[in-house]
Formats: structure tokens, C-alpha cells, sequence
């Protein structure tokens, strides 16, 4: 099946299916005549079970431990009612504050915000956070892209090094053959960090807000 297919079959859109295929979660086979990703039954399964968790705010991690025999489904589900109980009682507690401020008269350029955010730094300290956990799915998507990066910038780094070495020392190399020489790594270092700038911008437009949908 193309993934057009899928995306239709599942109900997860393309960009999440491309997104748990950069998580490890999903590894469809090339089309050896085109290269094209070819999905079969076993990866519909794999984005069914995946979507089913997702819908139940199971963390990647959770599904990745589950999806390798790390965790039985029990042991995930265990582990994820532990941190669901937690959840309930955040929520409970941000309840009782919203309830509270319904009462608030003052209109929003009115509203003493620094007295609220005071009270709720207190709670935070007593255990009560604030936040959405599925945020956590965000710093995922980053660890690649600056991993790679900085590999790249590393390796590039290290062959500048020599170049210089072997062109000024070794060789007595004019300058304008160690310039030349080192342009290349130069102009692939600044392509990395140029998509490693732009990856990150891709990311904080949202879209792990589409991705952790499911």
C-alpha cells in the first residue's frame, strides 16, 4: 500500500506517519523498482496500536518500551495509570483555581496575574505542576536534528583541522589553496546548522502539535 492508502485506512495523517517512522516506531519496506516506502498489513497493525495509545496519552517512550517486549501492555498501562492518577490531581487542583476565578470581576488588562502566578508557584512547590504533558513530545523531535548536527559540525571541524595542518605545515601551501580547500567543509558546515535552523522553526510552527494527536 502507498501511504496515501494508509493514511485513509488508519486515519493518521501522513505528516504522523512520517513522524513515528523517525521515532523507530514504524519500519516500512522500499519498493526495490522505485524506492517508494511500501506498507503492508503489519504496519497498519503497528499504526493501529499506536493511534489506540496515542488516544490514550501514552507517552513514546511508553509505546516504544511496549512495541520492543521491554513492558507488557500491562506494565505499560500500569506505569501510565501511576502517571494518570498524577495527572487527575493536577487537574483537580487547577479545577479548584479556575473555579475560583470565575468569581474574578476584573477585565484582562485588570487582572492581577503576578498574585496568581505567586499562589501557583506555592502549589508547584507543594507537588501541582501546571502543563501539558504530551509537551514532552516536543524535545523528541529536537534530538536528532542537533544530534546530527553537531556530528557533522564535529566531523567538518576535525577535517578543517587536518587540512590546515597538512596545507600550512606539511605542504607550505599558498593561502588561496587553503582557503579554496577549506571552502568545502565551510559551505557544508553552514548548510547543516542553515537546516538544523530551519528544521527547528518547522517544529515550533507545530507541527508536534499535529503529530502527538495521535
Amino acid at each position: 500500500m502507498k501511504i496515501n492508502e494508509v493514511e485513509a485506512l488508519v486515519g493518521i495523517t501522513r505528516k504522523n506517519i512520517r513522524f513515528y517512522e523517525s521515532e523507530g516506531l514504524l519500519a516500512p519496506r522500499r519498493n526495490s523498482e522505485n524506492g517508494y516506502r511500501d506498507y503492508g498489513e503489519a504496519e497498519v497493525e503497528v499504526l493501529q496500536r499506536i493511534k489506540l495509545f496515542r488516544k490514550l496519552g501514552v507517552p513514546l517512550e511508553e509505546i516504544r518500551q511496549m512495541q520492543s517486549g521491554t513492558h507488557t501492555v500491562g506494565d505499560g498501562m500500569r506505569r501510565h495509570l501511576v502517571s494518570l492518577e498524577r495527572d487527575r490531581e493536577n487537574l483537580e487542583q487547577s479545577i479548584r483555581l479556575c473555579t475560583r476565578l470565575t468569581g474574578c470581576q476584573e477585565r484582562f488588562g485588570d487582572l492581577d496575574a503576578a498574585a496568581v502566578l505567586d499562589e501557583m508557584s506555592v502549589m508547584e512547590q507543594t507537588g501541582t505542576t501546571f502543563q501539558n504533558k504530551q509537551k514532552r513530545d516536543v524535545g523528541i523531535r529536537y534530538v536528532a536534528p542537533v544530534a546530527i548536527t553537531l556530528a557533522i559540525v564535529l566531523l567538518m571541524g576535525a577535517f578543517c583541522a587536518v587540512l590546515v595542518w597538512g596545507l600550512l605545515f606539511e605542504g607550505a601551501s599558498p593561502w588561496p589553496l587553503v582557503v579554496t580547500v577549506l571552502a568545502v567543509p565551510l559551505v557544508i558546515i553552514a548548510g547543516v546548522v542553515y537546516a538544523l535552523v530551519q528544521r527547528i522553526r518547522e517544529i515550533g510552527k507545530g507541527e508536534e502539535d499535529d503529530a502527538k494527536n495521535y
